[in-house]
């Protein structure tokens, strides 16, 4: 099969450059041909890698009324993604080869785009008592991780560390010191204060990350934080990777977008950690700007309504993101000159697969054939009710976004395509 994508401007690594490329059976090739098979016209469009998500949660199995694998990924899909990797909060919990086993089945069956699944770090996946089979899970994750949870003992994260750096695996952890809590549920700040909500302080996040900093440089394991929130977390990661630390951490379009000053009484403004201050949200884009933050993350969260429908104080912690991550991100970043559409490119694309080990890059001569064709001059609302993810609750709801993605291919196959 041999596909032309006629005329746009595709990511060569050094920018743009408006030119033809040709998909031929899974592979890129930039080299003309007279003959193909099919034809997209993309005259106005950009052609860039597909978009990789490192935190994204699928739900299933065990959890398949919030959202199953053929539409988490369905709904990447939409968004231009053309791989995840798929958090452990699940059940079975992956922690073994047998509660792995049922997860891999269902990404070779219904996964329309790749699927990198993590092990969890703890046999629970709580973050206490015993590590998982790591040696029986290694070969088959992307890294261990216990998402939704923090390693709540230095003790059992040093034992982490040394297991995962001996089989070279990445350690990926939720930072969040769960006597810190005191049952707060949005950030400790003004609006929490103004109308009565039990705040989560900035140390629960930040405290972690300053211990196990720490025990990366004990241990010398590669180390990433998952969805950091705090000007503080912010300052100490800078300043590890000054000092030689294999760390690295991402952040989330809410963060970036958002401050506790815009929340409103309403389920889709909770996850965790939560939206913070307007001084935290500056020093997060700026450590984008400068390099301390490696990749944008969505951690795609989904719950069903009624979980979501209960305030600030009952919902379910988890918002959606995968088919609003790109264009949200465009048109809060790019198009008001905080960043360049390269330098989002490259935190949503490259970024991600140099970091986690993960095939694909720059549209170049004998690539693999995994991209995304934008329109990034179509402006519209977004509508939760048009989601291809069972998800529906989103802080970004009725925001005016411009960007679209025209089509998705995943070696060489067009998974997803904008009618």
């Amino acid at each position: 099969m041999k596909t032309l994508l006629k005329n746009g401007y595709i990511f060569t690594g050094n920018g743009f450059e408006k030119r033809d490329v040709f998909v031929i059976d899974d592979r890129l090739s930039l080299s003309h041909f007279d003959k193909y098979d099919e034809r997209l016209d993309c005259d106005s469009f950009f052609i860039i890698p597909g978009l990789v998500d490192v935190h994204v949660h699928l739900r299933e199995p065990g959890f398949f009324y919030k959202e199953s694998m053929k539409t988490g990924t369905m709904a990447a899909a939409r968004g231009g993604y053309t791989a995840v990797c798929a958090m452990p909060n699940l059940s079975p919990v992956p922690s073994t080869a047998d509660g792995l086993r049922q997860q891999l089945e269902l990404i070779e069956r219904d996964a329309v785009i790749k699927v990198y699944p993590y092990g969890t770090i703890t046999k629970e996946q709580n973050g206490r008592g015993m590590l998982s089979d790591m040696d029986a899970l290694k070969d088959q994750v992307i890294a261990f991780s216990d998402d939704g949870k923090g390693v709540q003992t230095a003790d059992l994260m040093e034992e982490a560390m040394k297991k995962a750096n001996a089989l070279n695996k990445m350690i990926v952890a939720h930072c969040e010191d769960e006597t810190l809590l005191d049952g707060g549920y949005i950030h400790d700040g003004a609006y929490a204060k103004a109308h009565g909500h039990k705040g989560i302080c900035s140390e629960s996040e930040w405290g972690q990350v300053k211990r196990d900093i720490a025990l990366c440089k004990k241990t010398g394991a590669r180390y990433h934080v998952c969805h950091i929130s705090t000007k503080e977390t912010v300052a100490l990661i800078r300043q590890a990777k000054a000092e030689g630390v294999k760390i690295s951490c991402e952040t989330a379009p809410h963060y970036l977008v958002f401050c506790d000053e815009d929340l409103q009484e309403d389920g889709r403004f909770k996850m965790n950690p939560p939206i913070r201050t307007k001084e935290d949200r500056e020093a997060l884009i700026e450590g984008l700007l400068d390099g301390t933050i490696d990749v944008i993350a969505t951690d795609h969260a989904p719950h069903s309504q009624e979980e979501k429908s209960k305030g600030l104080e009952g919902s379910a912690f988890g918002i959606v993101g995968l088919e609003t991550a790109f264009p949200v991100l465009y048109t809060a970043l790019v198009k008001t000159g905080k960043l360049s559409l390269e330098q989002l490119v490259y935190r949503m694309a490259i970024a991600p697969r140099r970091l986690f080990g993960i095939e694909g890059g720059a549209l170049q001569e004998g690539q693999i054939a995994d991209l995304a064709i934008l329109d990034l001059e179509s402006t519209y609302r977004i509508d939760p009710n048009s989601f291809l993810s069972k998800g529906r609750s989103t802080p970004f709801a009725g925001m005016e976004v411009t960007g679209k993605t025209v089509a998705t291919f995943v070696n060489g196959v067009n998974v997803y395509e904008n009618k």
